[in-house]
């Protein structure tokens, strides 16, 4: 058995754990020699532990994940340890901060030293009780009143300046996931926000540069990341997503939450215009009871009222992130909701962008049976991710060029840290 706390270069496999509402989902991934990654196994089980992408119930949270590891390795025949793990939830919250340093040695160039010190200043922003900064991204630098600058390492200047988009979480939302992980007998390599997960696994450069913005709807929240001129601008969890279409079709409908899933799954379509209003499909009843027959018109209209009003909150983000004009990518969708019928076309009418499905298949050698959908993408992301940091640390290739976005994550380093701590002293509590 191969443990991947152990890397070996050539052999070293990443672990990717998606903790979804819906779903909880492990992705084994390791680099080929032309940069895909090659899925060697992966394991799905039913999430009953996680609402709207926050950990509800540690022991149900705790079987899922092994349930879904162990039929991961299985596939693979190698054993998991580390695992770099999404976080999601509506307690995620962005804000953009503005940084500075002066320097006192004029005639050495700006450093990485100079760029962590500017970062290590972002940390001492006050945050409300309970949350703590999750990642501190660089995005355009100014050195002595140079504006524009997105990389100024070797450059030489008094004044360096930064604007920072900051990512906050409640540490409570954290320290539970780490929890769930440990008792699995698993330790976390990285926590990453699942949006940015997505984004690396559906996304392509030009996109970013562009202007685009990436929506993943999963069954308990929608992510929104907002990407301008190959960098990040803002980031958004909205808390609504597959599961309240589904609920309201059990509700309007009068049928069972199993039902109602399967029925949005196989007959769902968000726009009502494109259903024929004389067909209907036949619901069994409950013992005893008579067959329950329901139009699929009445159907429609109930998840393109659901959606559009979800829809109205991603356009809000949107707007509301200052770049609603400039994404000449328009609108990325990705997550399981996005394989509803018509999606696209509901985006497009509501919002005026273009919009299209993003899949994760483009940076998979060989995608193995349907990891290739939308509702895998936070799963292979976390893998692209752990190659990220793996880079970063200078243990395979150089860095791609998009990975100054990384520079020292010194926010997500600190913010586990003190994940760690709290979690020791549990133990010897």
């Amino acid at each position: 058995m191969m443990d991947n706390s152990t890397p070996q270069h050539a052999e070293e496999i990443v672990v990717g754990l998606d903790i979804g509402t819906t779903k909880i989902a492990c992705f084994i991934g390791q680099k080929n020699e032309f940069g895909k990654i090659e899925l060697l196994g992966y394991g799905r089980s039913e999430s009953v532990g996680v609402s709207r992408g926050v950990v509800a119930n540690i022991d149900r949270t705790v079987a899922s994940i092994k349930q879904a590891v162990q039929e991961a390795e299985q596939k693979v025949g190698a054993q998991i340890r580390l695992v770099n793990v999404g976080i999601a939830g509506q307690h995620i919250k962005s804000l953009q901060h503005r940084g500075l340093i002066t320097r006192e040695n004029l005639e050495a160039e700006i450093g990485q030293n100079d760029i962590e010190a500017l970062i290590e200043d972002m940390h001492k922003l006050v945050m409300q009780p309970g949350e703590e900064i999750l990642h501190v991204i660089p995005q355009e630098f100014t050195v002595d009143n140079e504006q524009g600058i997105k990389d100024p390492i070797g450059m030489s200047g008094v004044r360096l300046e930064a604007n920072f988009h900051i990512i906050t979480g409640q540490m409570a939302a954290a320290q539970n996931i780490y929890k769930c992980i440990r008792k699995a007998g698993l330790e976390v390599d990285q926590l990453i926000l699942e949006p940015l997960a997505s984004a690396a696994s559906v996304l392509s450069e030009e996109e970013k540069e562009a202007g685009v913005a990436l929506v993943d709807i999963g069954g308990g929240t929608t992510d929104i990341a907002i990407f301008q001129d190959g960098i990040i601008r803002h980031t958004a969890v909205i808390p609504f997503g597959g599961n309240v279409i589904s609920d309201d079709i059990r509700q309007g409908c009068q049928i069972m939450k199993r039902q109602a899933e399967q029925l949005k799954k196989k007959f769902g379509s968000a726009l009502s215009q494109e259903t024929k209003s004389n067909e209907i499909v036949c619901i069994p009843g409950l013992t005893g009871r008579k067959p329950k027959e329901i139009a699929l018109k009445t159907l429609a209209q109930i998840i393109e009222a659901r959606m559009t009003e979800i829809i109205e909150h991603v356009h809000y983000e949107i707007r509301s992130s200052g770049f609603g004009d400039q994404l000449i990518g328009g609108i990325v969708l990705t997550g399981g909701g996005s394989q509803l019928k018509h999606v696209t076309q509901l985006f497009q009418f509501v919002t005026g962008l273009d919009c299209r499905l993003g899949f994760p298949g483009e940076h998979i050698a060989k995608a193995p049976d349907d990891t290739s959908i939308p509702s895998y993408s936070t799963g292979v992301g976390l893998v692209i991710k752990g190659y990220d940091r793996i880079r970063a640390k200078g243990i395979d290739a150089p860095a791609a060029e998009n990975d100054r976005l990384a520079l020292p994550n010194i926010g997500i380093q600190k913010f586990m840290q003190s994940v760690k701590n709290w979690f020791e002293t549990e133990d010897l509590a």
